[in-house]
Formats: C-alpha cells, structure tokens, sequence
C-alpha cells in the first residue's frame, strides 16, 4: 500500500487547510518544489498535487509550482494532480508536461461527458476524486454539497474507464481525526477499481488500520497535515505498509 504526501499549492506555496477552508490555511513552504524534493529522497513513491485556488476558480492557477515540482521530481516517480481540471484542453496540457496522471473532481459531477472524453483519450490517466460528507459528494472546493451519493457515482464513473478513485471525507480533513475505514471499505468494496483513501490520517495507527483492509482494493493513502506537522513519520509510515502489504 502506497504512502502518498499531499503537496497543497495555495498563491505558490505549499500549505494544508482544515476541512477545505481556504482561510484557515497554514503555509509550511516557500518553495514546493523542495518540498517534493524532500519526501522523494525520504522514499515516496508517489506525489499527490491539488492546486487549491484553481478548485476554487475553475482553471489552473499554481502552473509555474506545478511545472517546477514535475521538473525536480517528475523523471523520479509518478505525480497525480488535480484542482481546476474541467476542460480536455487542462488535460492534455499537464500530461504533455509530465504529469502521470490527472484528477478530475468537480467536473466529473457536473460535466460526466468531459470525464468520458478524458477517459477515452488518456487511458489509465484519469483518477476522479470523489470528497464527501457522511456519504454527500462536494463539489467547487467542497463548498456546496450535491445530494449525489458517492457509491453510485463512483460506479457510473467505473463504467466510464477511469483508472482509480480518491475519497476524501472532508469532515475530516486536514483535522488530524482519524481516517474514515468503513466509509472507504464501504466504497472499495462496491467497486472493482482501486481506492485511495485521504482525509483524516492522524498517526501509525491509521496507517496500519488501513493496511488490514488493503486486500479488499485499497491501493493507498494520501497524508499531509499529519506528515508536515512531525505527527506521523513519513519513513516509518512507508516501511511498515511495505512490510504488512508487500
């Protein structure tokens, strides 16, 4: 089961909000590419990128992050992004620079036609990331809720060739509170697909909760605020998945 740091890009910065609130955002770098650098050389295999004030605009604004992040590490491992994702055009301009795959949020929901388009031109390369309150997918940087409920959306989304899905409680986000297992079991197993689970990752416990019920299609998890705030040990994190998951 993979380990997968969260680089959060706000105005240029790496930051972590709590519950997707854009003002209750703490800054934890200057510089997000060395930041990339960092958890590279601690052994990530993967990164994870949102660009957060493109959620909320509806286009890419964190580019020159993004591109200087996909040059320090990009030739390293793979890197997944997302935020401000809605047009095929976006699409296609990150994966020609480097980017190994593309999370299709908000549009997935409100335009399922661009999420198909973008399945069928980038096989293997369209993740959607599904973010949810007890159950309700949120959408536009989680700030208006859909009445959509996230099993049955994943699974028409499964149906569309999408390579993977995120589920993020976003009651627990960014609050150190806990990884919501049965929620994410729940989905993984309503779905043949893989899941990565995000939100809420407090301490090692979470980590090995999570492993337990890797076998069910529970490829990762996503962490941030636990890792930046010294709370969970990135490095001990990764060697005890590795050594309960292979």
């Amino acid at each position: 089961m993979l380990i997968i740091p969260a680089i959060d890009l706000k105005e240029g910065r790496c930051v972590r909000l709590k519950q997707g609130l854009m003002n209750q955002s703490t800054i934890f770098s200057e510089n997000p590419a060395e930041m990339a650098r960092k958890w590279v050389d601690l052994g990530a295999k993967r990164l994870h990128l949102v660009d957060l004030d493109g959620a909320f605009a509806g286009k890419p604004i964190n580019e020159g992050a993004i591109k200087a992040i996909v040059s320090e590490v990009g030739n390293e491992i793979p890197i997944q992004l997302g935020g401000g994702i809605r047009n095929l055009d976006t699409v296609e301009r990150f994966i020609n620079s480097g980017v190994d795959s593309v999370i299709i949020g908000t549009a997935a929901v409100t335009h399922p036609g661009f999420l198909h388009e973008a399945c069928f031109a980038y096989p293997g390369q369209v993740i959607v990331g599904l973010d949810a309150k007890d159950g309700d997918v949120a959408i536009n940087g989680w700030a208006k809720l859909t009445g959509h409920n996230v099993i049955d959306l994943a699974k028409k989304f499964e149906e569309y060739g999408v390579e993977s899905i995120i589920y993020t409680d976003i009651g627990r986000d960014g609050m150190l509170s806990g990884v919501n297992i049965e929620a994410t079991v729940r989905l993984s197993e309503a779905l043949r697909i893989p899941v990565v689970a995000s939100g809420g990752v407090s301490n090692i416990d979470d980590i090995k909760a999570l492993c337990e019920v890797a076998n069910i299609g529970i490829r990762g998890v996503i962490t941030g605020t636990a890792i930046y705030e010294g709370i969970l040990d990135f490095k001990a994190a990764q060697q005890l998945a590795q050594e309960l998951t292979g």
